[in-house]
């Protein structure tokens, strides 16, 4: 493990800000996790996973850890499902089509996510009607208050929509150290109604599709909608789809009749937060070097050289303006920091 000093966080996080590290280090198992919160030299520490979920505003004046642990381990198989281990470094995209060259199903449709998979259980990530939680098994994490690692169940966890313990209770207090994965092994079920797989299914003259074809077509049209962090700095849907009662959803249909919704259940309604931002008239909107990409209304972008918070503040004038308009409050889906 080498410490360095004053290093810039810029190719760590998604947004591609420029903001500073006090100190920084990449670690690499769990034991130098240990050794490192064990030792009072640094008495801030501050965790960094693939960076696709934060916006950062500032320098961190606190000892940055990158945590790098790989790793992939098929615990067991059966003949319908397997259990595979997968350390938190691993980049999730890759991980994703690691499991599909070995024909394991089921996270087909999380295709082309930013990000690592220890970050994936704190906000259950989601697409294409299609859940982590749905997959997920367990978890290991590191209690940082005694150091020794413990083990969360599916249920323990308190999955909920872009939510968990790890987002409310137990913040701060654990580092996911590797996730296990329920996957089937044979008899795949496919979810190709949500959204526009099914179109982009028959775009490729496919009618019987297999776990790769349904993760190709979700690539296609992620491709289609959203900017590649590489070329243009971003972290994908910046906002949660605001989830109201079926109240406010009547009051806001007699308004807006063709508003799109999705019914949770007898009681709650969502609304895509993408269609009231475009609505808001900020979908392609730029400001100087930043803005909301013009093919998708819930990403906002760095377009090179903007700060964290103009991009913050442009999500307040986003946040304020829908709820001038529509009496929505929409909420941020990225750690602000």
């Amino acid at each position: 493990m080498q410490i360095q000093n004053d290093i810039s966080l810029k190719s760590y996080n998604t947004f591609g800000i420029d903001v500073k590290a006090k100190h920084f280090v990449s670690v690499n198992s769990v034991d130098d996790l240990k050794s490192i919160f064990s030792s009072e030299k640094f008495s801030q520490k501050f965790i960094l996973g693939g960076g696709s979920n934060m916006l950062l505003t500032k320098d961190i004046a606190a000892l940055v850890i990158h945590l790098n642990i790989k790793g992939k381990t098929v615990l067991e198989q059966t003949e319908n499902d397997v259990f595979i281990k997968c350390q938190a470094g691993e980049n999730w995209h890759e991980f994703v089509l690691w499991t599909l060259d070995h024909n394991f199903g089921g996270l087909e449709n999380l295709s082309l996510i930013p990000g690592n998979v220890g970050t994936s259980p704190i906000q259950n990530i989601g697409a294409y009607g299609v859940e982590l939680k749905d997959t997920f098994h367990s978890c290991d994490a590191l209690n940082l208050n005694t150091l020794d690692v413990e083990t969360f169940s599916n249920t323990e966890c308190e999955f909920g929509y872009r939510n968990s313990i790890f987002k409310q209770q137990v913040k701060d207090d654990f580092i996911i150290l590797n996730v296990t994965f329920k996957l089937t092994a044979n008899t795949h079920k496919l979810y190709t109604n949500y959204g526009a797989i099914t179109s982009e299914l028959e775009n490729m003259n496919i009618d019987q599709p297999t776990i790769q074809d349904v993760s190709k077509a979700v690539i296609t049209i992620r491709e289609s909608k959203l900017p590649n962090p590489k070329e243009i700095g971003n972290c994908g849907s910046f906002f949660k789809n605001p989830v109201i009662t079926k109240k406010e959803f009547l009051k806001l249909q007699k308004n807006f009749p063709d508003v799109p919704h999705y019914i949770i259940s007898k009681t709650e309604t969502k609304v895509p937060a993408g269609w009231l931002i475009e609505q808001a008239g900020f979908k392609g909107k730029t400001f100087d070097n930043y803005g909301v990409h013009k093919k998708q209304a819930l990403v906002l972008v760095n377009y090179g050289g903007a700060s964290g918070k103009d991009i913050l503040e442009l999500s307040k004038l986003i946040q304020k303006t829908i709820v001038r308009i529509f009496g929505i409050h929409i909420e941020a889906e990225v750690n602000i920091l």
